[in-house]
C-alpha cells in the first residue's frame, strides 16, 4: 500500500525536477488567485476575470515578437496591456454611460483578436498554442521566481486592504464617507487580478489562467456563506486541483493545464450537486422537508 502511494504521489516529484517546479508554481498560484476570484464573485464580476485574461494577450504577443520566449518581456507586456484595457474600459464607461461589463467585453474581443494576430504574424502555430494554453511543465527558475513574487505581493496587498475590499463590496457609500476613493480600491484590485493572470499565463495560458481563479471560488460558494470560509475553501480546492491535475497528467499522459482546470471543474460540478448551500441536494431537502412536516401533522391528527 505504501509503495503504491509512493509510486502514485511522490515518485514523479522525486524523480523529475520539472514536476517539482510545476507543483511549486501551481501551489503558489493556488494561494493567491482564488481569494481574488472570491472577491470577483462577490462583486458580480465573475466574467470580468475572463475578459482580463484575454486583455493581457496583446502585450504578451508583443513581448514575444520583440524578445521571443522571454518571460520578463512577455510578462511586462501582459501587465501593461491588461492595465491599459482595464483603464480604457473604465474610461469609456464613465465618459459615455456605457455599462462597464459591456465595455470590458468589447475590449476583450478586440484584445483577443489583436493578440492572436500578433502571435500568428511572428511565430508558428506551436508558438500560438504555447501562449494561449501555456505549459506548466516548462516552468523554469525565472518563471518560478516571477510567480512567487507576484503571489507574495498579492497576498500581502490583500491582507493590507482586506477590510477596504470587503466594505467596498458591501457598502461603497460608507467607504466613500470615510474619505477612501472607490476608484482607488477598484484600481488596486484590478491591478492584482492583472498581475495574477500574467503570472498564470506561463503555466495555464491566457485562455485558462482565469480557471484557477474562478472555479475554486464558485465551487466554495456551495459550501460556505462566510467570507473566511469561502476564501479558505477556494484555496484548498485550488491546491487540490493543482496537485491532482499534475499527477493525473503525469500518470495518464494528459495535458497538464487542462487537467488542472478540469479537476477544478469536477469539484465545481460535485459542489453544485451535493453542496450545503444552493446545490441540487440542498434544494431537494428544502422541498422535501415541508412535505414530511405536513405528513407528520396529518398522522398526529388521525391519532
Amino acid at each position: 500500500m505504501i509503495d503504491t502511494l509512493n509510486t502514485l504521489l511522490l515518485a514523479p516529484l522525486n524523480d523529475y525536477g520539472f514536476m517539482r517546479r510545476a507543483l511549486i508554481a501551481g501551489l503558489a498560484l493556488s494561494l493567491a488567485a482564488p481569494p481574488l476570484g472570491v472577491f470577483l464573485m462577490l462583486r458580480g464580476m465573475s466574467l470580468i476575470g475572463d475578459a482580463m485574461a484575454h486583455a493581457i494577450l496583446p502585450g504578451v504577443a508583443l513581448g514575444f515578437l520583440l524578445a521571443g520566449f522571454s518571460l520578463p518581456a512577455m510578462s511586462l507586456g501582459g501587465i501593461l496591456s491588461g492595465l491599459v484595457v482595464a483603464g480604457l474600459a473604465g474610461s469609456v464607461s464613465q465618459l459615455t454611460g456605457h455599462r462597464e461589463d459591456a465595455a470590458m467585453a468589447s475590449f476583450y474581443l478586440i484584445s483577443l483578436a489583436a493578440g492572436v494576430m500578433l502571435v500568428s504574424l511572428g511565430g508558428s502555430s506551436v508558438d500560438l498554442t504555447h501562449v494561449l494554453f501555456g505549459s506548466i511543465l516548462a516552468v523554469d527558475t525565472t518563471a518560478l521566481w516571477l510567480i512567487a513574487g507576484v503571489c507574495s505581493v498579492t497576498v500581502i496587498v490583500l491582507a493590507l486592504s482586506f477590510r477596504a475590499l470587503v466594505v467596498e463590496c458591501l457598502d461603497p457609500l460608507f467607504l466613500r464617507s470615510q474619505g477612501v476613493r472607490n476608484g482607488l480600491i477598484q484600481g488596486v484590485f484590478l491591478g492584482l487580478v492583472v498581475l495574477n493572470l500574467t503570472a498564470g499565463f506561463q503555466t495555464l495560458g491566457t485562455l485558462m489562467a482565469v480557471g484557477l481563479m474562478m472555479l475554486p471560488a464558485t465551487a466554495a460558494r456551495f459550501w460556505s456563506k462566510r467570507l473566511e470560509g469561502l476564501i479558505g475553501l477556494a484555496v484548498l480546492i485550488a491546491l487540490f486541483a493543482s496537485t491532482g491535475g499534475l499527477l493525473l497528467s503525469y500518470h495518464f499522459s494528459l495535458p497538464s493545464g487542462p487537467s488542472i482546470i478540469l479537476l477544478a471543474g469536477a469539484v465545481y460540478i460535485l459542489s453544485a450537486l451535493l453542496g450545503r448551500h444552493h446545490s441540487l441536494l440542498a434544494h431537494w431537502r428544502r422541498t422535501a422537508t415541508p412535505l414530511e412536516s405536513t405528513d407528520g401533522e396529518i398522522a398526529e391528527r388521525e391519532c
